[in-house]
């Protein structure tokens, strides 16, 4: 059945369509390039892809991969919840206010559930003309494809994806068919695409970077990969800010970070305060741990140190990959990040791994890649106490920029 959806939704991805003036304009790179992107909250900054950024936040990089030169910004325009009508609703105040040359749109997931396929064309028609009669380009996008949930059926997606085609047709539009390429690794490898996912319906951050790995090709006509894009930098800058200023710290940590944050923190702040609930792990289940992970959220936390212990074993992948997704999903604010989380590889607590458990780290370590949050980790040579591992990570995070560079020390 899947196999058949796909079909009939590609028999019109073949769209003719005119390049973008936008690409001329980033390849001049002689006047500023906005974008905006509009969409719900597959568009939006929310926990799936870590609180920090989305695909908007990764196309700007895409693009600037691509175009050196280029002066481009790309504003996120998401929106939980929304559908074209809603959108259409806040396209003034929150799309063409900003004077984009280049407009993407990403609705449908929500439409699906409560809006008929012909309000859905027409509400993306008109934000068309809106964008249009404002001198903006337009990129329709097909979101990506979803785990199949009585609320919302595969089949049903397929018609709107196919509604979006159709309407990036009618309009002699580029269209983003990130639909196709998710569907592409879906066919490819079953196992990958549901690495993909943060929840049955939520791309995690790999999947926000195949999003904006499909839009900058629409785009531009040329391919460009984000796949050696880290998390981004410095990973503690919550913490950082309040220890500065010389706040008080509150830590949520599992062991054995409950017990080494404190001196480590210290050690760079001698006057800190830092208060640590502690997080159980002893005796607990992965699923006991996702159940706990559910009450971080309500706290009240500067930093939060996950570190699952590698003695969990991996049974059922699947079931891992769910749990420790919800794990990290749990211990980040809803939308933007309001506090800093960080998870701590096994082996920097206990470098000397047997097989099967470095293949769980393995494992684990894309999942965190995937949630777009940074490890503490030790390099294979260093042999030194896990205390003096987290002191040196906390000191080389202090000491990175924006661009994950060592800043250098200042001259006397």
């Amino acid at each position: 059945m899947r196999l058949l959806i796909l079909l009939l939704c590609c028999c019109a991805s073949a769209i003719a369509a005119a390049p973008l003036k936008t690409a001329e304009l980033l390849a001049a790179g002689k006047e500023p390039v906005r974008i905006v992107c509009i969409g719900d909250s597959i568009t939006g900054v929310y926990y799936h892809s870590g609180g920090r950024r989305a695909y908007p936040e990764m196309l700007q990089l895409a693009l600037q991969q691509l175009y050196p030169q280029a002066q481009v910004s790309v504003h996120n325009a998401g929106r939980s919840g929304d559908t074209t009508t809603g959108g259409l609703k806040r396209l003034e105040a929150d799309v063409l206010s900003h004077k984009p040359q280049l407009v993407t749109i990403m609705f449908g997931m929500n439409d699906l559930v409560g809006t008929s396929v012909e309000v859905f064309k027409k509400n993306l028609r008109e934000m068309i003309t809106r964008c249009r009669n404002a001198g903006a380009e337009v990129l329709l996008c097909t979101q990506n494809s979803i785990v199949e949930t009585p609320q919302r059926p595969c089949a049903r997606l397929a018609e709107f994806t196919q509604a979006i085609r159709e309407t990036a047709k009618d309009e002699s539009l580029v269209v983003a068919d990130c639909f196709a390429a998710f569907e592409a690794v879906h066919g490819a490898d079953p196992a990958e695409w549901d690495l993909l996912l943060s929840d049955t319906i939520h791309p995690n951050m790999a999947g926000h970077k195949l999003f904006a790995e499909t839009l900058a090709q629409a785009i531009t006509g040329s391919s460009v990969s984000l796949q050696k894009v880290g998390p981004p930098t410095p990973a503690l800058a919550h913490t950082f800010a309040k220890l500065k200023a010389g706040q008080p710290l509150q830590v949520l940590a599992m062991p054995p970070y409950d017990a080494l944050i404190t001196p480590a923190i210290k050690r760079l702040f001698p006057e800190a305060v830092v208060k640590v609930a502690s997080w159980p792990v002893e005796g607990q289940s992965l699923a006991q741990l996702e159940t706990s992970a559910r009450k971080v959220r309500g706290a009240v936390q500067d930093l939060v140190i996950i570190a699952v212990p590698v003695e969990l074993p991996l049974e059922n992948q699947v079931q891992f990959h769910h749990s420790y997704s919800w794990i990290m999903n749990w211990s980040l604010s809803f939308g933007m990040q309001q506090w800093d989380v960080v998870a701590a590889l096994p082996s920097a607590a206990r470098p000397a791994l047997s097989p099967a458990e470095r293949r769980q780290e393995a494992f684990a370590r894309r999942l965190i890649m995937a949630q777009d949050l940074s490890m503490i980790s030790r390099n294979n040579e260093d042999d030194s106490p896990l205390a003096e591992v987290l002191a040196g990570w906390l000191l080389a995070q202090m000491s990175m920029d924006s661009a994950g560079h060592a800043i250098p020390p200042l001259r006397q």
